[in-house]
């Protein structure tokens, strides 16, 4: 038998017919009636639990409790909130009843693999029933060349189509752009029209501009000192309009293009994310409750029949040194509350949340004052006034161990201390402003108190906080 060798220059076996692989063009319009659309792959956020976690947002709730609210992990919410800028990409209204919501999907997907038919499930979902056959062929899967429903992926294509974007006027209005970019981070020029370097800062790092810490210096005008200022400036140009709340948009949503990110640090507040209004409110003073308001204070410490009812505050001086300030309403009587810093103030590194050593922490300033009012008899312990920084965070702590109840002013409403706002005004004389506090003793303290009590007032007859004071104790013996 002879031997063959393999050889590739004979006939091949194979057809010489064109074969076409895959499907026609046009099957996906076919067999959905509407275009090919990507795969989603993971189904993203749905826009309904969107629009619930910038809803708690807007009520004041942070990142992470808005998304621990509509089901998402903490994580995501920070992701969330820094991507979009702390602003909402969506509107915040509810969905119109004329379209098909996630629920409904989810009960059209079970009735539809219980058998049941098209009319069926509209009469139960109260639809017309071309509505529930479109929603059936338009939104449903197509992996496999076959039509399967699945509401998770129906609601991403309904969220898909239903985009309707619209280019941004800073992104299409060359003009328009280059005179907000100059009006927020134009240079600063002097009387002869030269620019003016300013300090050098830091470069943008994509978080807020710290506090104590040099800034670009720019022209920085306010979105709407800008959008007010161009009807001025251009009052027959109409493509030169545009609303404080679009150039807000420029800056925060990237989406939107037309502004960089890093022109929000020309912004007064150099905020790298947009701020809440709700949050803003509440931040500050979160341990003043709806009880503790001056409003609830005794009628008896508004009109000074009574003494026992002081008023509160700090004086501040440099390298965040302080000195606490206690004024009797009826007898005008002052005490100086000594804050020297705390143990290794300057040597240990600062600890996030960590106990505030400069002297004037909310321990330490509740601790000073029990030590300095409760020198006092039981009847002039009846009622504190303070502002509302978180110096008297400690409040509840304080009236527990000394009995002594502390009220709140309103928000910048300082003639409601008007007495302690005066002395203070009088302290300043002795510890001006920008001079460094806790360098005076407890002992210098008392003789300025001491001071301040043995001068005669208008207010009480000419006579001394002193004698009023004495005079008051004298009575109640």
């Amino acid at each position: 038998m002879g031997r063959h060798t393999a050889d590739s220059s004979g006939p091949r076996n194979t057809s010489n017919v064109e074969v076409r692989v895959g499907r026609p063009a046009g099957w996906m319009k076919a067999l959905t009636g509407r275009s090919a659309m990507k795969s989603p792959g993971a189904p993203s956020l749905r826009r309904d639990v969107e629009r619930a976690f910038w809803r708690g947002i807007a009520k004041g709730l942070t990142s992470e409790e808005a998304a621990i609210s509509v089901g998402a992990s903490q994580a995501a919410g920070s992701r969330w909130f820094r991507e979009r800028g702390g602003m909402p990409s969506l509107t915040l209204a509810p969905v119109s009843g004329r379209y098909l919501s996630f629920q409904e999907r989810e009960e059209i997907a079970i009735r539809r693999a219980q058998g049941a038919g098209i009319r069926e499930i509209a009469r139960e979902l109260r639809r017309d029933a071309s509505t529930i056959s479109r929603e059936l062929h338009r939104n449903a899967a197509t992996r496999g060349g076959k039509l399967e429903y699945r509401p998770s992926v129906a609601q991403w294509k309904a969220d898909l189509l239903a985009q309707r974007p619209k280019p941004a006027m800073l992104a299409v209005n060359d003009s328009l752009r280059e005179y907000v970019q100059q009006r927020l981070a134009g240079r600063i020029r002097d009387q002869h029209g030269a620019e003016v370097a300013g300090p050098e800062a830091r470069a943008w790092t994509g978080r807020n501009v710290g506090r104590r810490k040099d800034r670009r210096w720019a022209s920085s005008w306010s979105p709407e000192q800008i959008a007010n200022r161009l009807p001025i400036d251009f009052p027959d140009d109409e493509s030169m309009r545009i609303s404080h709340e679009a150039i807000y948009q420029a800056l925060y949503v990237q989406a939107r293009g037309g502004l960089k990110r890093e022109l929000t640090a020309c912004l007064r507040t150099g905020r790298a994310l947009r701020v809440p209004r709700a949050r803003a409110r509440q931040a500050r003073d979160g341990f003043v409750t709806a009880d503790v308001t001056i409003a609830n204070r005794p009628p008896e410490a508004e009109d000074r029949a009574v003494p026992g009812h002081w008023e509160g505050d700090l004086i501040i001086g440099l390298e965040r040194s302080a000195i606490g300030t206690l004024v009797e309403r009826t007898t005008r009587f002052t005490m100086l509350l000594h804050l020297p810093r705390e143990e290794g103030y300057g040597l240990d590194p600062p600890v996030k949340n960590g106990p505030a050593l400069s002297g004037y922490g909310a321990k330490s300033v509740r601790e000073a004052i029990e030590s300095t009012i409760t020198t006092l008899p039981e009847q002039l312990r009846r009622s504190i006034t303070w502002d509302r920084g978180k110096e008297m965070a400690e409040h509840a702590t304080l009236k527990i161990d000394t009995g002594i109840q502390v009220f709140f002013a309103d928000p910048h409403s300082p003639w409601q201390r008007g007495t302690n706002e005066n002395t203070n005004g009088l302290l300043r004389q002795y510890f001006p402003k920008g001079t460094e506090l806790t360098r005076w003793s407890r002992a210098d303290l008392d003789a300025v108190a001491a001071t301040l009590n043995s001068r005669p007032r208008k207010a009480l007859g000419w006579k001394t906080p002193a004698e009023a004071l004495e005079e008051h104790l004298r009575s109640l013996q």
